[in-house]
Formats: C-alpha cells, sequence, structure tokens
C-alpha cells in the first residue's frame, strides 16, 4: 500500500483550521513545517475532489498552496532517515534512530525506526505525552496505549517501571513496527495488538491509559477507556488542538472522567484526566 503526502502552505491561523479539515476525510498524521505542513493518508482513503473543496472554501483568507504525492512504502524508510533527527524533550527523554549516537546527560534514551508509522516525538502530540508521561508514576501499572503508532508511548512507560503494556493500533504495518522498536529497546512487557477498542471487550482493567489519537476517535470510544478505568486512575489524552479541549471535556465528565491539568504546544493539547 502505498501513501499520499498533502503538502500544504499556508499561515499558521489557517493551517490549523485545515488539519482539522482534512482529519474528516482521511489524513491522520501530520507534521508541522516552517511553511505550514504535510498531512499523511493511504492511496486509497485519499480523494483528491475532497481535498480540493475544503481548499477552495478557504481561499482568500491567506496565501493559500497545496500539492500532493505517492510516497511507496518501499521509499518510506529513506523518507524518514533523511528527515528524522535526534531531539531531547523536557531535558530528561532521547528520541533518535538506531543510526544516531546516544546522547549523554538524559535520564531515558528511546530508538525509533518509524517507518510508517507516526510517533518519533517530532510531532507536538507525542512530545506532550511523553512529557506527561514523566509526571505520572508508572511503577508496576498495567498500561493500555491506544493508537501506539511506532510504540513510543509504550516503550516510554516500560522505561518508567510499567509491568505491562498493550499497545493497540489499526494498522498491520504499524504493529509489526511497533513490535520492532519494543525489542529494539529491550521492552518484554509490551504486547502489540492490531484493531481498535472492539479488540478490548474481554479486557480487565487498567491502571493507566494513554490515547494519543484524533479528536473524533477521542470522543467516540471515550465510553470505553471509562469503563477500562478503575477509580481514581489516570488517563492521557492528545491528539486535538486546544479549542477541542472543552468538548473533550464535557464528553469526558459524562463517562465519569474529570479533568486535572493539561499541556499546550503550538495549539496542540495533552490533558490529564482522572476516573472519579
Amino acid at each position: 500500500m502505498d501513501f499520499i503526502e498533502l503538502t500544504v502552505e499556508a499561515p499558521r491561523e489557517l493551517a490549523d483550521i485545515l488539519v482539522a479539515e482534512l482529519a474528516e476525510v482521511g489524513f491522520d498524521t501530520f507534521e508541522d513545517n516552517d511553511a505550514g505542513f504535510c498531512a499523511y493518508t493511504t492511496e486509497e482513503v485519499f480523494n483528491p475532489d475532497a481535498v480540493a473543496e475544503i481548499m477552495s472554501r478557504y481561499e482568500g483568507q491567506g496565501e493559500l498552496s497545496f500539492s500532493h504525492r505517492v510516497i511507496t512504502r518501499q521509499n518510506w524508510n529513506a523518507e524518514w532517515e533523511k528527515n528524522f533527527q535526534p531531539l531531547v524533550i523536557a531535558d530528561r527523554v532521547s528520541v533518535r534512530a538506531p543510526f544516531h549516537p546516544q546522547p549523554a546527560g538524559v535520564d531515558y534514551d528511546i530508538v525509533i525506526m518509524p517507518r510508517m508509522s507516526f510517533g518519533t516525538g517530532h510531532h507536538e502530540t507525542t512530545a506532550l505525552m511523553l512529557e506527561n508521561q514523566l509526571g505520572v508514576d508508572h511503577r508496576g501499572l498495567r498500561v493500555l496505549d491506544m493508537g501506539t503508532g511506532t510504540g513510543i508511548l509504550a516503550i516510554m512507560a516500560e522505561k518508567l517501571g510499567a509491568r505491562q503494556v498493550l499497545a493497540v493500533d489499526t494498522e498491520p504495518w504499524t504493529v509489526e513496527n511497533a513490535r520492532d522498536n519494543a525489542a529494539e529497546n529491550n521492552c518484554h512487557g509490551i504486547e502489540c495488538r492490531l484493531g481498535g477498542v472492539e479488540t478490548l471487550a474481554d479486557e480487565a482493567p487498567f491502571d493507566l491509559i494513554l490515547a494519543n489519537i484524533n479528536r473524533n476517535v477521542l470522543l467516540e470510544d471515550m465510553h470505553e477507556y471509562a469503563r477500562l478505568l478503575p477509580a481514581g486512575r489516570p488517563i492521557l489524552f492528545s491528539g486535538f488542538y486546544e479549542e477541542d479541549l472543552a468538548l473533550l471535556t464535557a464528553e469526558a465528565a459524562k463517562h465519569g472522567l474529570r479533568y486535572q491539568r493539561h499541556r499546550i504546544l503550538r495549539n496542540w493539547v495533552s490533558a490529564l484526566f482522572e476516573k472519579e
């Protein structure tokens, strides 16, 4: 299966709106850059007419241009290796590819080969989740990581002391990638599973849930997250914008999930809730 990379040049305030619009027509991975952003989806989901219609609605609201190209599965690794730079989050967590040297002076070193999966720490939501994880005691916990992508949050959870992590994603190649990354980081307590919340029907409750997906999926699956979380236990959400926080908070409250605090990075949010 090949992928579509949509490159959009737009001012920041317009780019944020366009990301939300494109998420509604199948784009599920976004990367900001100085000129705007890139959005990714599979070739079978890509609808050029829907993209053109969205863009036409915002003509005249700022300089706007867009183009797309096909990235074959074979070439995806080369694209990542060309652009993937190591980084350090909160002065404590390094995220790097296997071909980068290990940095000194950090508490946790995570090695990620992203392949076709989302979650290298470079996107705001992943960085925010990692930083929020540092403030949550994981020791001895059973953790659920929904929308695991590269498995980076699951790996962070085990490094922070989680005894068991279930990492779930809907894409087969993503699950394979997460397994490989878990092995690369010598993480032996991570189970990587293909599917969505429907695969959790027979699961026992989790002590901590990590859900970095997108606004619509979070809203749709909120009741299942709440069902799987005992009273007094935390859940971390990300994958949405600051203006969506009130909507997420209201839906969470319906299911007994009480807002605690949140972080913001360039209008993206990661929020901590707790089961009442």
